[in-house]
């Protein structure tokens, strides 16, 4: 049950990770996803160095940002300018359910790739575009990354920055990408299930200005309601209401509070931090009144958590019923107890036997992890998949001879 897209083919013709993200899941979920390259570079990601990173110095052969977007595929290099590439990409097309892009209108049109050129090689093929700032108005053809298009432009960025901030939130590599990709392989999951209810092949299409709006919804509908600049968030330190507040510990940790009835946690939370008279306080109770005095209850919290290190805090919220959770490291977090029960972590190896792991799609099928699966080769998999096409080997080699596939 885990590969529940099993027999579906995705042609992509993608590059960088927001797309090719949604390609990853797809191939998760267990369809057979092409990713067609260029013959001379591939996919720029390819070259990409992120913080430094680079596979070289990693202590496995792999890269981790290729791995993220493009792990299960297999890789195709063609030609897609040159007569033959395109003869060769159209019978590659006709074997597809999905064509999945992020090419922008215009590409797509010098290309002659637009939705009747590609109808024209497979009537039945479901289209998803995913672009940066959509498919229609004015900036239709202007590229996007989501540091700029889905942070900045699409409002996440200033929703994100606390209230007299010098400097506004930064957000680390393929944020937006990864959740984005994951909503356009949903996407693309809806339409197949239209198809096959309906016959109909319909065009997906979700942008990461899409994204970052519904991301960031209750800051616009705000904006719209009230023709205010969004929620106004609390200055650093101050809360609207003092047990949903992060608070510092002595060996400068942070830990989340999220109560949102205090009424039914206030008691015990204060028995169990040793702070058992504010349980009755007048000032904090009913929650109204812990509300009305905030700033008295959050600086007595502040002193409190300041008293001890994360280790105590953490021993001594064990057994809070209320939700709380102590921001976490990426490395904490690869070992969180919960990842590896719940399959959120693919074991891979690499060509040495070197076991390291990748991050899952964020949906399971029957309760089933997805099986491991690495990044592919640029061109790897060209000579397969045009035999799987019925091209036979003389026609494999002239097309190699004259560059329209690798």
């Amino acid at each position: 049950m885990s590969r529940v897209l099993s027999g579906v083919r995705v042609v992509e013709i993608a590059s960088w990770t927001y797309v090719p993200s949604a390609g990853a899941a797809l191939a998760d979920w267990g369809a057979d996803v092409i990713k067609v390259e260029s013959v001379e570079f591939g996919d720029p990601s390819r070259a990409l160095v992120v913080g430094g990173f680079t596979r070289e110095a990693a202590r496995v052969d792999a890269d981790f940002m290729l791995e993220l977007g493009n792990r299960g595929k297999r890789s195709i290099a063609i030609d897609l300018k040159s007569e033959l590439g395109r003869e060769f990409f159209g019978r590659l097309l006709a074997t597809a359910d999905v064509l999945l892009t992020n090419w922008l209108p215009g590409a797509l049109e010098r290309a002659r790739l637009t939705v009747e050129d590609i109808r024209a090689f497979n009537p039945n093929i479901i289209i998803a575009r995913g672009s940066g700032l959509g498919v229609r108005g004015p900036d239709r053809n202007q590229g996007g990354f989501d540091g700029a298009t889905y942070s900045a432009r699409g409002g996440v960025a200033y929703t994100l920055t606390p209230f007299g901030s010098d400097y506004p939130a930064v957000q680390g590599p393929a944020f937006g990408d990864l959740q984005g990709g994951a909503t356009l392989a949903g996407g693309v999951c809806a339409a197949l299930f239209h198809r096959e209810r309906t016959g109909e092949a319909t065009i997906v299409d979700s942008s990461l200005l899409a994204q970052a709006m519904w991301a960031i919804a209750p800051s616009i509908l705000v904006a719209d309601f009230f023709d205010a600049d969004g929620i106004p968030g609390a200055p650093p330190g101050v809360a609207m209401n003092p047990v949903v507040n992060r608070y510092k510990t002595q060996d400068g940790r942070w830990i989340q509070l999220v109560f949102l009835q205090p009424d039914k946690f206030w008691a015990g939370f204060c028995h169990r931090i040793g702070l058992p008279e504010l349980a009755t306080d007048e000032r904090f109770v009913p929650s109204a009144n812990l509300v009305a005095h905030t700033s008295e209850a959050v600086a007595i919290l502040n002193k409190a958590f300041a008293e001890h290190d994360l280790a105590h805090w953490q021993k001594v919220l064990a057994d809070e019923p209320g939700v709380w959770a102590t921001y976490a490291t990426p490395r904490e977090t690869l070992n969180d107890p919960q990842a590896g029960p719940n399959g959120y972590l693919i074991a891979n190896v690499d060509d040495q036997g070197k076991e390291y792991r990748t991050v899952a799609a964020p949906v399971q099928f029957g309760e089933t992890p997805p099986e491991p699966s690495r990044a592919p080769e640029h061109g790897q998999h060209t000579e397969e998949i045009l035999l799987e096409l019925g091209i036979d080997w003389d026609d494999i080699a002239k097309g190699k001879d004259v560059g329209a596939v690798l």
